[in-house]
């Protein structure tokens, strides 16, 4: 078997098209766009690649086939911000062979440690964690826009490597149908007396507005998360504006104490299921049209909530609740949607965990992050939160 950096087209192309060969009998897959794996490895696109760096490799059999590939990074926000240097893993397919993923993730490790990392995590982004983040190793449903699908086998490949579990992150489930519970009912309502609160769905109209009440609370509720910066002004609104094609209005909510934004609830339809899964990977004039028309004749059933929050102060006092039940009073006037996946809940926070579950949500998808220490005499700890 021989490996491979990846540098020239033809070996990004081979890069891309590799989980056509390894899923090409599992009616789940759903292939990514391009232009989202690509962005990742582009230091024009990618401001991590500024001060970061990254290598990609393809592995060959014998015969020439491409079997397998990696990536690896370093991510200057985070790498010094732990008590070890840990560096990055992912976009990892291989076939079901443990030799060959095996020097797959000897030639990530080897390049990490030359790079003074102590430690490698995987399967992960350079980037945001709602993207591309965490192995899937139950509810092997198809996948939702740039989260991370895999056979099953790839768990025994990584934890027969050494990779320990550092946390488990969970999608939820429920149907929009069904009616929240009479008890957070009832709390939604005490808090919606209180005329210092007010719940409002986002409006086209006031993007730059929203955007800013989107920076507010994110910066408040997130800044302090390790490897998260504050963001800036132009940062929300080139964000906002990047959603722009693709937002239903009355799915993304927020709170206000005042005229004060304290807490958001940001969903969009189920891109995936909305034009991804027609387009073979390429967002051409074909791919914009299906979106559009898809969008039009709300063939999205599917609601995907990509991240909800409430600022500190603010929190377990019911704003939660009465975010969520707003958001779903106006929700079920919407008959396209019958389904809603909750992403990204951490095994390390049981307080949206419990938010979840008290709304009537299921887990649906468990991923698992893992975390490989090069000095394996260490004693290994999951994540500190847990």
């Amino acid at each position: 078997m021989k490996l491979t950096e990846v540098q020239t087209n033809e070996q990004q192309r081979k890069f891309l098209e590799l989980p056509l060969f390894i899923y090409q009998n599992d009616k789940n897959y759903i292939r990514p766009l391009d232009e989202d794996i690509e962005k990742i490895f582009d230091p024009v696109k990618n401001q991590l690649l500024k001060e970061g760096e990254c290598i990609r490799w393809l592995l060959q059999d014998l015969a020439g086939n491409v079997i397998g590939r990696i990536a690896a990074f370093i991510n200057p926000l985070t790498f010094n911000a732990d008590s070890e240097k840990v560096g990055g893993m992912g976009f990892f397919e291989c076939i079901n062979d443990q030799e060959a993923a095996h020097l797959l993730f000897d030639i990530a490790k080897d390049w990490l440690l030359k790079q003074g990392a102590a430690a490698m995590e995987g399967p992960i982004n350079l980037g945001s964690r709602e993207r591309w983040w965490g192995l899937l190793v139950e509810g092997f449903h198809a996948p939702c826009y740039c989260s991370n699908y895999n056979p099953a086998y790839y768990q025994g490949l990584f934890e027969s490597y050494g990779f320990n579990l550092y946390f488990k992150q969970y999608t939820y489930h429920r149907k929009v149908k069904e009616p929240l519970k009479a008890g957070l009912l009832a709390v939604s309502e005490r808090v919606r007396r209180n005329s210092d609160y007010r719940f409002r769905h986002f409006r086209l109209d006031k993007i730059e507005k929203f955007a800013e009440d989107f920076r507010e609370v994110y910066n408040k509720a997130w800044v302090n998360h390790q490897g998260i910066e504050e963001m800036s002004a132009e940062q929300a609104m080139m964000l906002v504006h990047s959603l722009k094609p693709v937002i239903d209005e009355q799915i993304i909510w927020f709170a206000y104490h005042g005229s004060t934004p304290i807490g958001f609830f940001i969903s969009l339809p189920e891109l995936n299921q909305l034009f991804v899964k027609y387009v073979g990977g390429k967002l051409d004039t074909f791919g914009k049209l299906r979106l559009l028309y898809n969008k039009w004749r709300g063939n999205s059933r599917t609601i995907f909530g990509l991240v909800f929050g409430i600022v500190p102060e603010y929190q377990r006092k019911g704003v939660e609740v009465a975010l969520i039940a707003s958001a779903a009073a106006e929700i079920r006037k919407k008959t396209n949607y019958t389904d809603i996946q909750m992403n990204w809940i951490g095994d390390f926070n049981p307080r949206m965990m419990q938010v979840a579950e008290q709304i009537g949500a299921k887990i649906y998808k468990t991923h698992h992050t893992y975390r490989f220490l090069f000095d394996r005499s260490k004693e290994f700890q999951r994540h500190p939160l847990i």
